[in-house]
């Protein structure tokens, strides 16, 4: 795990020593284990690295590493099969210096070229400059936990991992105002229909699964994407088989992400997931005879999962470290905080994870396994019962009467009306209406400037023709909310020097689920029924079916009432006001303290916003 950066230009003078390490001193919190930049022999690329020690700590593994005479190449991630693609390598003849994975990268991208993207089991953001063909090739891992902007005019291009370090190049530094619009009326922090967007003009992400390559003599940029996953077409399989192949996958998974020549532990909440990738971990043939675990508990508070967590560490031999966050530590780290995440975030959930990360750091634990994504690839979140009632009830009558008896007898109380039924059958106008009917409630927003509506006002909200549960699945894992998710850890892991690792979001696992019937998915009522099976035998029965939906939430609707932190939200409605965001109504209002996950957390969402305009 590394920062990386990098500057592209048919004119040399671009690409300056001082340029290179000033956007490296910007990610410097990405890797304080080592530093390095370097400028083509042509002088036209320079790259820049930061380097966080987990694979050969040696000064063999420093970057930008050089490879035969040809290629140079920043990385950051993890290749999680390097070693079998090593040992494919080095039977074709290449030779390695090194034990990193990094080598492996390059050294395969000289014998497959970019299908060498095919062949990566892994979380990373790289950069590969070829001497030869004076030519960069930047690319993304599959699901976008590894981030990578860049920004380009007629005379450079410039990338990053964060884009502090492009701010730092001298990229100007000015607010999307359309993507603005978007986050303060539905939440929304990424543009479904086009993932490149970000809060801030002229900065570019990549997109996940894809690649670039940018040519600075000719100034000729071309973007192509190497994966996708087909979510309708689904196999015929047998119940036990299935759940023994998702078993085989998850353990894999797991095998592959401890690899490490640093400390593993877990972030562990008390919920499926990361009970699960404990479980899972602690069945390993190698596993530890303790393994840290870390936490964010909050006495008192009606969802604090202390006592899931004690049913865990009764069970397993866990070295459980937990932390406590207060409004008085958010108040001290807010603006830290929001500095690292660079974009806004929906609720305060991201300074538990923040916190947890910052304890894990402290016990000099260098390497987190996590649940995340487990949720959208498996069918997690409550919102999803009435996508699969849809699908039933268009296609499996009986089913579906059976389905919703169920879930309504384990104490599921989510809707379902007419209108679930028109959309049933008619999805392609149901999403249609929808889309109206959000549109006109977001142009509406009574607390917007009436001129920032007019001027900027579009909406982002638009869910595809979706007619089964795969559909709504593929669109969050894909196009509209994990990516998120990703962010959130990607930074607030980078900014303690810690990385995440994410089994749930193995390529080879992904793919599989999204193969089965959604039936695999939600059955008798229940989410995730695929891994709760397969966890049944092995974790406690209250976490094997437990029903709320929790991670770490803190106490936010408390937090909010906190002087200082009200005050600070006081003084982002009038710098919104001042930028001609919000109408200076709004000033008059009282703050509305909120539930971190609530629909209408619009004071939180002005707080972050404030930072970003």
């Amino acid at each position: 795990m590394c920062g990386i950066a990098g500057i592209l230009s048919a004119d040399a003078a671009k690409i300056s020593p001082k340029r290179l390490k000033d956007m490296s001193a910007a990610i410097a919190h990405r890797g304080p284990d080592g530093d390095g930049v370097w400028t083509s022999p042509g002088g036209m690329a320079g790259l820049a690295n930061r380097r966080l020690s987990i694979l050969d700590l040696s000064a063999a593994g420093a970057q930008p590493m050089h490879y035969l005479d040809r290629y140079t190449i920043v990385h950051n991630g993890e290749l999680y099969n390097y070693l079998e693609l090593r040992s494919l390598l080095q039977s074709k003849g290449y030779p390695f210096s090194s034990r990193t994975d990094t080598e492996v990268i390059v050294a395969a991208f000289d014998h497959f070229g970019t299908d060498c993207l095919q062949h990566f089991d892994g979380m990373f953001a790289f950069a590969i400059w070829d001497e030869r063909e004076r030519q960069l090739l930047i690319a993304r891992d599959r699901f976008g936990e590894k981030p990578l902007f860049f920004f380009h005019d007629d005379v450079e291009f410039l990338f990053a991992s964060e884009m502090k370090a492009l701010w730092a190049a001298g990229v100007p530094k000015v607010s999307n105002p359309r993507m603005i619009f978007n986050f303060l009326t539905i939440g929304y922090t990424q543009n479904p229909a086009d993932s490149s967007e970000t809060f801030f003009q002229n900065i570019l992400r990549l997109p996940a699964r894809s690649f670039l390559v940018y040519r600075p003599e000719t100034g000729s940029l071309e973007i192509s994407a190497y994966w996708d996953i087909e979510a309708g077409h689904t196999q015929t399989i047998k119940e036990d088989i299935a759940i023994d192949r998702f078993g085989e996958l998850l353990h894999a998974s797991v095998h592959r992400r401890l690899r490490s020549d640093v400390p593993i532990g877990t972030s562990l909440s008390g919920g499926l997931d990361s009970s699960a990738v404990v479980a899972t971990i602690l069945r390993q043939p190698d596993r530890p005879a303790r393994l840290a675990s870390f936490s964010a508990l909050f006495p008192g508070f009606e969802k604090d999962e202390s006592a899931f967590i004690r049913l865990l560490t009764q069970r397993f031999p866990l070295e459980d470290h937990s932390t406590t966050p207060t409004a008085a530590d958010l108040v001290r780290d807010l603006e830290r905080l929001m500095y690292h995440q660079e974009e806004p975030f929906l609720s305060s959930s991201i300074y538990a994870q923040w916190s947890v990360y910052g304890l894990a750091a402290r016990h000099s634990v260098k390497v987190l396994l996590d649940g995340q994504g487990a949720d959208e690839v498996l069918a997690g979140y409550h919102k999803y019962y009435s996508w699969y009632w849809q699908e039933l009830y268009r296609t499996d009558k009986k089913a579906f009467v059976l389905e919703l008896e169920a879930a309504r007898q384990s104490g599921v109380s989510d809707r379902w009306t007419w209108k679930n039924r028109l959309a049933a059958y008619l999805p392609v106008y149901a999403g249609l209406f929808l889309k109206k009917r959000r549109s006109a409630e977001q142009r509406r927003s009574s607390d917007l400037s009436r001129e920032f509506v007019r001027e900027f006002g579009v909406s982002y909200y638009d869910i595809p023709h979706i007619d089964r549960l795969s559909g709504i699945l593929y669109y969050n894992t894909f196009m509209n909310g994990l990516e998120e998710l990703l962010r959130y850890a990607d930074r607030n892991s980078m900014a303690h020097g810690v990385e995440i690792r994410l089994p749930f979001l193995d390529h080879s696992l992904v793919e599989f689920v999204f193969s089965l019937p959604s039936h695999f998915k939600i059955r008798e009522g229940w989410t995730k029924w695929l891994l709760r099976q397969s966890m049944e035998d092995v974790l406690p029965k209250e976490i094997v079916y437990r029903r709320d939906k929790i991670g770490f939430e803190p106490p936010q609707r408390l937090w909010m009432q906190d002087p200082v932190l009200q005050e600070y939200m006081h003084e982002a409605r009038r710098s919104l006001v001042k930028a001609g965001v919000l109408s200076p109504g709004v000033l008059q209002k009282k703050i509305q303290p909120q539930d971190a996950h609530a629909a209408e957390n619009k004071d939180w969402r002005y707080l972050v916003t404030a930072a970003v305009v």
